[in-house]
């Protein structure tokens, strides 16, 4: 019997699981999937706790409800992974899995005590807080709830980070709810980023650009945060420029998971080397990576690892044939920025195309606009949530391809 296992169930993980339950012979191939956590979270809906829009609950389902009844899961922190052994050691009860086959989907975490003064400081959920946690998100609504006004800073300290979008949805979804509050004159809005402008991707960050300074909110860029004085309500940059704040919204350092440092697999920021068109790793032929671990250059996004997903099954069945890996994933990614007011944003790009006008994901019909603010782009952000719990998690067919089309947008 072989071993097909798995690390990791969050989205990557859980859709790999789905996949793989139907295309492997279950008298040949046995399917572990590991976790430490029985919750799984819609990450995306985290951005929308802190203004009222949902709550914890509507976010957090059991992992245990995706995952294919053929499909071994076992709740437990891996301790290391030893892949010139092919095998892993758990923390529970230091049990041993040698694998035939592994793919990787441990995803990334935020790192605040990467910055100093910010964990240790004073302030951490008190007047500083993320929004990347179900915690933080909380946490912030709680606060959000009983301000009066002031200067909100938000910074993102360093790239990359999941959901590169986020941080702008976080701006413009503050600036719709101050409005309906009726304090929006009372709060000052600024955004403090490392990238030279709003986004990584030129056309759409001037675009995004604009729509800052059309809301009031001041960009900061080339901020590159080296500490907190939580005592003096204050960020400071390597360059020892200073950004005051009342309350500080943080996009902490980005990590892969600590089993990667700990295995020594992976980079400085402990994601995982790996082919960026084939998702193979660049130094283990029996090991794969989808979603947030590896560090392919595209977003770490859900869409992503969904667009990942055909081509890692369909390399990873080629490689058990003994053919050679298709170098099929483009980088593809696929973004709703929430804009407030009900209305939002659509970007569509890859590896080599950066986002563009158009409509998908129909050619010249939609029903979405890309790189213009509209009402049915919110519409289609707010039902994501009920596509990914009913047919993407599942490992489900899309209405569109892994690869990126250039049908319907204009060059």
């Amino acid at each position: 019997m072989k071993t097909f296992l798995i690390l990791g169930a969050g989205t990557g993980g859980t859709m790999v699981a789905n996949k793989m339950a139907h295309e492997l012979d279950p008298q040949e191939w046995k399917i572990i999937i590991v976790d430490q956590f029985e919750s799984h979270y819609y990450q995306p809906g985290f951005l929308f706790i802190p203004f009222g829009i949902y709550n914890q609950a509507d976010v957090t389902k059991r992992k245990r409800d995706f995952i294919p009844p053929n499909v071994e899961f076992i709740i437990s922190d891996i301790e290391v992974i030893e892949p010139d052994q092919n095998r892993v050691k758990l923390a529970k009860e230091g049990k041993i899995i040698n694998y035939d086959y592994l793919v990787i989907s441990t995803g990334c975490q935020i790192h605040p005590e990467e910055t100093e003064g910010m964990l240790d400081g004073g302030g951490w959920r008190e007047n500083i807080f993320d929004f990347y946690t179900v915690e933080g998100a909380v946490a912030l609504s709680r606060f959000l709830k009983f301000w009066k006004g002031g200067r909100l800073v938000l910074n993102v300290t360093e790239m990359p980070i999941k959901c590169p979008v986020a941080p702008l949805e976080f701006l413009f979804l503050a600036d719709w709810y101050f409005t309906e509050r009726g304090i929006r004159d009372k709060v000052d809005i600024v955004y403090a980023t490392s990238l030279p402008g709003a986004f990584t991707k030129p056309r759409a960050s001037a675009i995004l650009g604009n729509m800052l300074e059309e809301k009031g909110i001041n960009l900061v860029p080339e901020f590159n945060i080296g500490s907190v004085d939580s005592g003096e309500n204050k960020i400071i940059s390597w360059d020892e420029q200073e950004i005051e704040y009342d309350l500080l919204v943080t996009v902490p350092t980005n990590m892969g998971s600590e089993v990667i440092q700990r295995s020594n697999i992976g980079d400085e920021l402990n994601f995982v080397p790996i082919d960026k068109h084939t998702l193979q790793s660049n130094q283990w032929e029996n090991i794969w990576v989808i979603g947030d671990a590896g560090n392919a250059p595209t977003s770490k996004a859900g869409s992503v690892a969904h667009f990942m997903l055909d081509v890692v099954i369909e390399n990873m069945l080629r490689h058990m044939e003994g053919l050679n890996p298709q170098p099929k994933f483009d980088g593809h990614a696929n973004c709703y920025i929430e804009s407030g007011f009900e209305k939002g944003i659509l970007i569509d790009f890859n590896y080599d195309v950066e986002p563009l006008p158009g409509k998908f994901p129909l050619p010249g019909i939609g029903p979405f606009s890309l790189l213009q603010e509209t009402a049915a782009n919110h519409w289609g952000k707010m039902a994501f949530r009920w596509i990914y719990w009913n047919i993407l998690l599942k490992g489900g067919e899309m209405p569109f391809e892994s690869q990126m089309s250039m049908a319907g947008k204009w060059a």
